[in-house]
């Protein structure tokens, strides 16, 4: 009888083994990636030096991976930032960068290289975006960005999101303040609000809980990896954020507006006209201090704001156990002056509309919290990515991998290159060149504790020569 029940016992035994090695076994998935972009975010944080700005969650996930403290954008406004870092590639110098480059797509007259999602998918990734990941949050065209015949990136998402919950329409969610307020007349919005509620009085609120659906979606699939894109619209103009976060920084003392004063002689200097077509209450923020601590300090609300955005999606991403296989990006799109220069807003080559803050993080790193002070560009993302999930780099793309960095932190860089129309300039650990297209030069060293107030161009012949055919060699 003991026997029998032992033989009953070991056929059950072995009828489970089989059956169990008859189930066809499940792939090592490749790391997934999460992209998260955030608008117009300075390196104003605290785990990139600001000690008086709130930022637990981004500081939390530079603590976890390596914050790179000399990442600078292509390129100092949205679209053209935006394109350098979905293709890999230097592009068109306009907002509408990345729609020049769909024409060509639906003209068929010219081969367009594959965008970096499109060619993840088609190494099995699923790739969702949710946000302002392309220059027009939920990537279509039309008066309302809404037109689902005008897309922004053929080919590129298995899924192309924005949600508008009450601001109608992505063009609305793009500059709305609380509420479902929806710019018309720009003039008529005021550059900054706080009103008292939680974080879906604005439209990122919405975004958020679209990210973390999908995010929950994503995690469960367990035949694909997934690429998923998030783009946090704050703290982009108009500054509107709850005022919990406005509160926050009741007692923050600010520091002094460094170098405030407008260069002298030929720059790309500008008069910040983004900014001023808002309601500014006829007030200059470059002679009302008052004025200009209130702009700060609703911009840092907003950074806290995109920062309690960020730390929902990291959350949501350990609860599903799918941050043990993920791999993370945090990017700024580029940087943001806020008197710098006499300057409120982007769209100069100067140092604050280019440097932004960049944090990798993937799970099989060793060097947590490192900082990097190796110059690097956002170029450089693409092949990053290709090359921590084993994916073949394009030969097309013009970045490097930053892998190497990764693994040793202390590795130098390379140097940087932006650019806008009839202007480019290029970063290098010590000076920053930038030429016009007519020949004229801005030399500028960060050796003389001057940074962008001197130009230094005439006294240096050979090093603007030497950078001048750097900048050109890398452009080409």
């Amino acid at each position: 009888m003991k026997i029998s029940k032992i033989a009953s016992l070991s056929f059950m035994v072995l009828g489970i083994v089989m059956i169990t090695s008859c189930k066809k076994p499940q792939p090592d998935l490749k790391p997934n990636i999460l992209l998260i972009c955030i608008d117009d975010l300075r390196p104003e944080l605290k785990s990139f030096g600001a000690n008086y700005i709130i930022s637990p969650n981004i500081d939390e996930l530079a603590n976890a991976g390596v914050s790179f403290q000399n990442h600078f954008a292509n390129a100092p406004s949205c679209g053209p930032s935006r394109y350098t870092l979905l293709t890999g590639l230097y592009g068109p110098p306009s907002n509408d960068a990345l729609f020049i480059r769909s024409k060509k797509i639906t003209q068929g007259k010219e081969t367009v290289k594959p965008s970096m999602p499109e060619w993840f998918k088609t190494q099995g990734y699923t790739t969702v975006s949710v946000g302002k990941v392309s220059h027009h949050p939920g990537g279509r065209g039309g008066d309302d960005w809404n037109d689902s015949t005008i897309i922004e990136m053929p080919n590129a998402w298995n899924k192309h999101l924005m949600p508008v919950a009450e601001w109608e329409h992505p063009r609305g969610a793009m500059h709305g303040l609380a509420n479902g307020e929806i710019r018309v007349n720009a003039s008529n919005m005021d550059v900054y609000q706080t009103v008292e509620g939680n974080d879906n009085l604005y439209p990122d609120g919405a975004i958020t809980n679209e990210a973390l659906k999908q995010l929950g979606n994503l995690s469960t699939n367990t035949e694909n990896p997934f690429f998923l894109a998030i783009g946090i619209i704050k703290p982009h103009l108009p500054f509107g954020a709850p005022k919990s976060y406005y509160d926050s920084y009741d007692s923050i003392t600010f520091p002094e507006i460094e170098h405030p004063q407008k260069p002298k002689g030929r720059t790309t200097w500008h008069n910040s006209s983004e900014f001023m077509k808002y309601n500014n209450w006829g007030k200059d923020a470059n002679t009302d201090s008052q004025f200009a601590y209130e702009l700060r300090r609703h911009y840092a609300a907003c950074v806290s704001y995109a920062d309690a955005q960020v730390g929902k999606i990291l959350d949501e991403l350990k609860r599903t156990g799918a941050d043990k296989n993920t791999i993370v990006v945090l990017w700024g799109d580029h940087g943001w002056h806020l008197g710098e220069y006499g300057i409120w807003g982007k769209h100069s080559l100067f140092e604050e509309s280019l440097h932004s803050p960049l944090i990798i993080f993937d799970p099989r790193m060793k060097n947590n919290g490192f900082k990097s002070n190796a110059i690097v560009e956002t170029l450089d993302i693409f092949p990053t990515l290709c090359e921590l999930t084993g994916i073949k780099i394009p030969d097309f793309t013009q970045g490097v991998s930053l892998e190497n960095i990764l693994e040793k932190p202390n590795t130098t860089g390379h140097n940087a290159v932006a650019y806008k129309a009839n202007v480019s300039t290029i970063r290098t650990a010590t000076h920053r060149l930038t030429l016009h297209k007519d020949g004229f030069a801005e030399l500028y060293s960060y050796l003389s504790g001057d940074n962008e107030a001197i130009n230094i161009a005439d006294s240096n012949p050979e090093l603007v020569k030497e950078l001048t055919n750097a900048l050109k060699a890398k452009l080409k």
